[in-house]
């Protein structure tokens, strides 16, 4: 079957195959069995509610993905994300108000079977069985690349286990940990101190932490705060903008140029120093 996958936007994980297409419409070329319009984010809804009415010319029309709430226990690499990023797992069992992972799976539940990648996308590996993760980690031995986590780590799930797993992998991963609004600082200060322990540097810059901003009620003051702070304990904060479901929840130009300035290492670090 001949399977065109359209998509809204173009992300770092967006497959660049030649069946493959972002945010255009068909052309007179484009011929299909089927075509699959994949929604990553819930902002991209009307854009791809559009492209759906545009390909549904060109062949039956599915319209789907995390957006929808409708991923399944099922990944098939290479087809919805480029090949080497990885889902093993899908849902949570935090309830977190900006996030939707929970929904649909309430509890960390493993896929049936384990792809092959080097870029790991779970929603919440760390809170999988122990079975699962040990051998999530054999896979990712297999790999050839440098192996990064960037759908996140908890804090809150951190194990022993688990950091033993991660500074056993050569060369030593990219953890991205999270701090969202409302965590208690303690858990991801003590992931920190465990990890450094473990022999994570902090001028490796492989320590990293996502860190929610711009959401209702929160203010540039407050955001620095929290983003120094994961500084302070030896991690490189990655602001993430907030954005709502409808275009009003837009976050303004003053929130995505601070965004900017704390999204890149290299810009993060070289302005390290100005404030204390």
């Amino acid at each position: 079957m001949r399977l065109i996958r359209v998509f809204p936007r173009r992300t770092k994980a967006t497959p660049d195959d030649a069946l493959a297409v972002v945010g255009r419409p068909p052309d007179l070329l484009d011929e299909a069995d089927e075509v699959h319009i994949s929604v990553s984010f819930s902002w991209d809804i009307p854009a791809a509610e559009r492209l759906a009415e545009q390909w549904r010319h060109v062949a039956p029309v599915k319209i789907g993905g995390p957006a929808y709430g409708s991923a399944g226990l099922e990944f098939v690499p290479g087809r919805y994300l480029k090949p080497g990023y990885v889902i093993t797992s899908r849902g949570c069992p935090r309830r977190c108000w900006f996030c939707g992972a929970w929904k649909r799976y309430p509890e960390a539940t493993p896929l049936p079977t384990i792809a092959e990648g080097w870029n790991v996308l779970d929603d919440n590996l760390l809170a999988c069985p122990r079975p699962h993760v040990e051998a999530v980690f054999a896979m990712l031995r297999r790999q050839k690349r440098c192996v990064e986590f960037t759908g996140g780590l908890e804090a809150l799930s951190l194990q022993d286990y688990h950091v033993e797993l991660l500074a056993s992998l050569t060369p030593r991963p990219v953890c991205f940990f999270a701090y969202d609004p409302g965590d208690d600082f303690g858990p991801i200060e003590n992931a920190a101190m465990r990890m450094r322990a473990a022999g994570f540097t902090t001028a490796s810059h492989r320590l990293r932490c996502y860190v929610l901003i711009g959401f209702p009620k929160d203010t540039l003051s407050a955001a620095e705060k929290r983003l120094r702070q994961i500084l302070g304990i030896g991690m490189t904060p990655m602001a993430m903008l907030w954005r709502g479901d409808k275009s009003s929840c837009a976050p303004d130009a003053q929130w995505r140029r601070f965004q900017r300035q704390w999204a890149r290492p290299a810009i993060i670090h070289s302005r390290a120093g100005e404030k204390t």
